[in-house]
């Protein structure tokens, strides 16, 4: 391989050649991504069939649990994806390896919307779910340390200043994929079903593979270590390099606990919303959308204007800017605590109006499931259909009417809930996103500068491993809280204050690690490897 690619960066205080190239892949590999993973938890709660077409909904609870488990796995594989490539394939080999078990994950998942079909006789949606996510997760996250490390590869000491500015746009790359796929991807998913929802991420996961292939010849391509790898990153040099990250890592994966749940509770918590904003009545999942599009104003908003500002009042190292971080992620979810708070007051109220009109039959029963099915409550309407199959009990039909926050009355009057505005949600995300640039951001640049060149890619895979920990987490508190019919006994804003408790606690602890941390800046020269201390 060395004698047909280049393996040392260009002499040049330019952009390297070979970026157009990574981060177009990057692009195109997370609208894949995100567009999956944004209908994830609305698909399981709401869409998910038997092969039959009985419903087979996962509660809240569940789905959470899911999702947290995918999104840990999926920055688990990292670790895994680093060590092959840099002491066996090398980058280039193993991204185009697991490029292609990245898009049969996707083919999996697009095989969920074939009932009784061949596909879907030898095995249940639900199986044809499982097995996705796992490739996908393996795929996805094989690739995700090697592409990161990678972007770094590209650089030698001329240009290293330029590194700030590269991944601040490898990651407005990364949001301008996602952008795109979490206004589409939900939009696909109610008017054309699962299907063509999981497709076309799918397909974009293809291009994203061949644009990366295409760019072989213009980007550097380091070669794997052998055996050495091993010896060399567990050596005394990468020992200490790992173990002064190890203790950043683990209050970062507290952010990513909090953090992730934007695509799974906060979701959830979204279907309890008056979810028009702007004049538009946006899909729950949708609601997901501001954070990338914030991403893509504050990344130059944050490069140009606030950093700059407060380098002259105070000095930015990237611990103090993850400190600000963690704080303001602590702001975000408490005013997702106090949005739920007034989500749990309504519910009260609109149960207090629904029981006296169940109790005196006024309800079109036909004509509220069918409300509750055209704003994509499939699951309440189910409850609704098996609780009029005891019409001995009209109070049972209480509990999914106030779920949904609509009927319909016999005499033609819809009756609704008064929702908390998705504003709410909206204002959380403006801050989360805030914090999100302060805290990734500064990672990724973070964690390969303070590596040594042979284990760019395990550093940048213990960094995505804090991912991986924060959604276990995550999954961990739903699963041990979880009671018998698969509901949280963390009821309602309880839930959500108890993670922002978590944040606030784990900001506190890391006012030590700031002031201890004393960085070691590894950069890649042309012909080797200097240390700056």
């Amino acid at each position: 391989m060395s004698t047909a690619y280049r393996t040392t960066p260009q002499v040049t205080d330019n952009m390297p050649s070979g970026i157009a190239y990574i981060v177009g892949n990057e692009a195109a590999e997370r609208f894949s991504f995100y567009g999956m993973k944004t209908i994830l938890a609305v698909f399981m709660t709401q869409y998910l069939l038997t092969a039959t077409g009985d419903s087979a909904f996962l509660t809240k609870t569940e789905a959470t649990e899911w999702v947290s488990l995918f999104v840990a796995s999926a920055y688990f594989f990292p670790v895994i994806g680093a060590l092959i490539a840099d002491a066996i394939l090398g980058k280039y080999l193993t991204i185009m390896a697991l490029s292609i078990v990245y898009c049969l994950g996707h083919l999996c998942l697009a095989f969920i919307d074939l009932p009784g079909s061949v596909l879907t006789a030898t095995m249940e949606p639900k199986g044809w779910l499982i097995a996705g996510l796992v490739l996908v997760a393996l795929g996805s996250g094989g690739i995700k340390p090697c592409v990161s490390a990678n972007v770094g590869d590209q650089f030698g000491a001329k240009n290293a200043h330029l590194l700030e500015r590269v991944y601040g746009w490898f990651y407005f790359a990364i949001n301008f994929g996602s952008l795109f796929s979490t206004l589409l991807t939900p939009w696909m998913l109610k008017n054309y079903g699962p299907g063509w929802a999981f497709g076309i991420p799918g397909i974009l996961m293809a291009i994203a593979t061949l644009v990366f292939w295409m760019g072989r010849h213009k980007f550097v391509h380091v070669p794997p270590r052998g055996w050495a790898y091993l010896h060399e990153t567990f050596g005394p040099t990468g020992l200490r390099a790992i173990l002064k990250l190890i203790p950043i890592y683990i209050f970062v994966a507290v952010f990513w606990s909090l953090y992730d749940q934007g695509g799974s509770s906060w979701v959830l918590q979204a279907q309890q919303m008056n979810c028009t904003f702007l004049g538009i009545t946006w899909l729950e999942s949708q609601v997901q959308a501001i954070n990338p599009l914030l991403i893509l104003v504050f990344i130059p908003l944050f490069a140009y204007v606030v950093y700059p500002l407060a380098s002259k009042v105070v000095t930015l190292t990237a611990t103090r800017k993850l400190f600000c971080g963690f704080v303001l992620t602590v702001a975000a979810f408490s005013i997702a605590s106090y949005a739920q708070e007034l989500i749990d007051r309504e519910e009260v109220a609109f149960a207090e109006v629904v029981r006296p009109l169940c109790e005196q039959g006024q309800f079109d029963v036909a004509a509220t499931i069918e409300q509750m099915e055209r704003l994509e409550m499939n699951a309440t309407a189910a409850q609704l259909k098996v609780a009029i199959e005891r019409p001995s009990d009209r109070l049972a039909m209480v509990a999914p009417i106030t779920k949904a926050g609509i009927a319909v009355t016999k005499s033609g009057t819809i009756v609704r809930a008064n929702w908390p505005s998705i504003g709410w949600q909206l204002l959380a995300y403006v801050i989360l996103t805030a914090g999100e640039v302060l805290v990734s951001i500064t990672c990724l640049e973070f964690s390969y500068s303070q590596s040594p060149k042979q284990m760019k890619s395990f550093i940048m895979s213990l960094f995505l491993l804090s991912v991986s920990a924060g959604n276990l987490f995550t999954a961990l508190v739903n699963r041990f809280t979880m009671d018998a019919a698969g509901n949280s006994t963390l009821v309602g804003s309880s839930y959500y204050w108890f993670f922002t408790t978590t944040m606030a606690v784990a900001t506190g602890l890391f006012i030590v690690v700031m002031v201890l941390y004393k960085p070691r800046n590894y950069v890649t020269e042309e012909t080797g490897v200097v240390s700056n201390p």
